[in-house]
């Protein structure tokens, strides 16, 4: 271990494949949890934009390590979703001017409630008791405005026309305009020559209008499902060289591009130091243990126990975990390989954490093989602060959904032997984006009449939520050209868009998967500690009795100021501790 390194193993192709029979994990760029990552960047705005401004906005952070998914891809098609959403606002913004220009003001009359309705609908989402009542009161208001719109829109056409004045007088009171006053029919008095509203065109064709608008909205619904069915499907997602969203792009994406793929799979970490483990997920149960190191009774008369490097421990180590991948035998060779268990595909190599603090440029980091062995080859036995040495072990169970990824640090001080063990967990992608297939087919497959009703319900938040849309791509726009992140100092990863599109909790059988990964994974890396100390001559019982006593539940290292979050199933709940990174809207 001294002169060679474990050879990495990110997944994917023959270069995960050892001689014990184990089995390569999928390749990163084509995973399933990756495929969820994507179609969640057409399904919440929230999550699109964090992703934008992490990984595009912000040019001089690296990029979080990405475990089980390719995160260029998840960008692709956030700034291809970006684009897409763009194009749709623009033109629903347009149906509504030009309707409203065509009907003399008649649609505008209706998107007076509407923006209402989508106010109500932005208070409700706040915490505060209070702002969620006066949400609740803005959205009686909308109803009733909108209620009395359709009634003299209907009262107009029909040739209702004390109800038509009656209407005017009571919406301009409610409204404060005055362009429908109680002189006759204010505008209205004007489609016809005889005050009659009902034989003026304007009046008919206020509903037509409206009605292209909501079949604007069912297009622009049916276009996102139709993205997720179809160019995200298991097979076309599988298809990298042919993926649309990476073969429409801009010199800046090819730019970063090529910066996240050099660092996502690193085995030398640029961190961040206020969260140097950015990416693998939540903490679970990290612990550390120190012994002192005592001669082994029943040596031999005038033998002495052999110094003992941080090296030759772990190398005592990579074996027993290696053998984890062998399943039991079953028999024949066919049954034995037909073993499911995702310890087959269990990644074990080393890595070293680098602070990002201190490089002049992001595209100087020191990336290359040569370079990461010569950190490793120093910060293996350096026991440094900022330079750090790990063994990784990592597990990617439910299609990469559940990853559990082990740091295991080893390290001798006068005669002082100190283990580090930090686990850390990446819960399932949330519920929404692993059913997008299910809502895109479901939408895709709906009758006439059911997409209709379901574009007829979006309709009063489209014209709202497409001024959003267009503020956010301006102001991301801004930032780009003003923040001048280009040319600033390189910077740790902030977030990791997997962290972000993960579960606060998740199933008893994600549940009991963790800590069967976690179990296996702690005692070998305790039986190897233990092997190399005996082989070298030193006691060995108080540290396997004491390891045994801290992994399950004695002395944890407990973050001063990390949230808990819950990890819940069925009547069991663990803690998981989180970095605090706020996440992105709901799920």
């Amino acid at each position: 271990m001294t002169d060679h390194l474990i050879p990495p193993q990110s997944g994917g192709g023959d270069a995960g494949a050892d001689p014990r029979h184990g089995r390569p994990p999928v390749h990163p760029a084509v995973s399933e949890a990756g495929r969820l990552l994507c179609a969640g960047t057409y399904l919440d705005a929230a999550y699109r934009d964090r992703v934008i401004d992490e990984l595009y906005v912000h040019e001089e952070r690296i990029a979080a390590p990405s475990y089980g998914f390719d995160a260029t891809r998840v960008l692709a098609h956030a700034l291809r979703a970006r684009r897409i959403e763009l194009a749709w606002a623009g033109g629903i913004i347009g149906a509504w001017l030009v309707g409203s220009l065509l009907t003399s003001g008649g649609l505008t009359l209706l998107l007076v409630p509407f923006l209402m309705l989508s106010l109500a609908n932005w208070l409700r989402a706040r915490r505060n008791p209070l702002v969620r009542f006066l949400g609740l009161l803005v959205r009686i208001y909308a109803w009733i405005s909108l209620l009395l719109v359709v009634f003299g829109l209907w009262a107009a056409a029909t040739g209702e026309a004390l109800a038509v004045a009656e209407f005017l007088d009571f919406f301009s009171l409610t409204s404060g305009s005055s362009g429908y006053g109680s002189g006759g029919y204010g505008e209205y008095g004007r489609y016809s020559g005889s005050g009659d509203p009902s034989g003026s065109p304007v009046v008919w064709l206020t509903p037509a209008v409206f009605a292209a608008v909501v079949a604007l909205v069912a297009l622009q619904r049916g276009h996102a499902a139709r993205i997720v069915s179809t160019e995200l499907s298991p097979p076309r997602y599988a298809d990298q060289a042919n993926d649309p969203a990476e073969s429409t792009q801009s010199p800046r994406f090819a730019r970063v591009r090529a910066r996240i793929r050099g660092e996502q799979h690193a085995p030398l970490v640029m961190y961040n130091i206020n969260a140097p483990f950015t990416g693998a997920g939540a903490a679970f149960r990290p612990w550390q243990l120190s012994v002192e190191l005592r001669p082994r009774e029943g040596l031999d008369p005038g033998q002495k126990p052999q110094p003992v490097t941080n090296a030759h421990i772990v190398q005592r180590i990579v074996p027993l975990l290696h053998a984890l991948r062998v399943p039991s035998p079953h028999g024949t060779r066919a049954a034995q390989d037909a073993v499911l268990d995702r310890l087959r595909e269990l990644v074990v190599d080393e890595c070293v954490f680098l602070p990002a603090v201190g490089l002049p440029h992001r595209d100087v980091a020191p990336l290359t093989p040569q370079q990461f062995a010569e950190h490793r080859l120093g910060a293996i036995e350096e026991g440094g602060e900022r330079r750090r040495h790990f063994l990784r072990i990592r597990v990617g169970g439910w299609d990469e959904n559940l990853v559990v990824t082990v740091f295991v640090r080893v390290h001798t001080q006068g005669r002082m032997l100190m283990l580090e063990v930090a686990p850390h967990v990446l819960l399932p992608v949330r519920t929404r984006f692993q059913n997008a297939d299910a809502a895109a087919q479901r939408l895709l497959n709906n009758t006439w009449f059911g997409k209709a009703v379901e574009a007829l319900a979006a309709t009063p938040g489209s014209f709202a939520g497409s001024v959003a849309t267009l503020g956010r791509g301006v102001a991301s726009w801004w930032r780009i050209v003003t923040g001048g992140h280009g040319g600033a100092r390189p910077e740790g990863p902030e977030l990791s868009v997997r962290e972000l599109a993960a579960q606060d909790d998740g199933s008893l059988f994600h549940l009991m998967d963790l800590a069967r990964y976690l179990k296996t994974i702690q005692d070998r890396v305790v039986g190897g500690v233990t092997v190399a100390l005996h082989e070298s001559g030193w006691h060995t019982e108080e540290f396997a009795q004491r390891a045994v006593h801290v992994a399950e539940g004695g002395i944890y290292i407990q973050s001063m100021n990390n949230s808990a979050a819950s990890f819940n199933g069925s009547n069991n709940t663990n803690t998981v501790g989180t970095s605090g990174r706020g996440r992105s809207g709901g799920n």
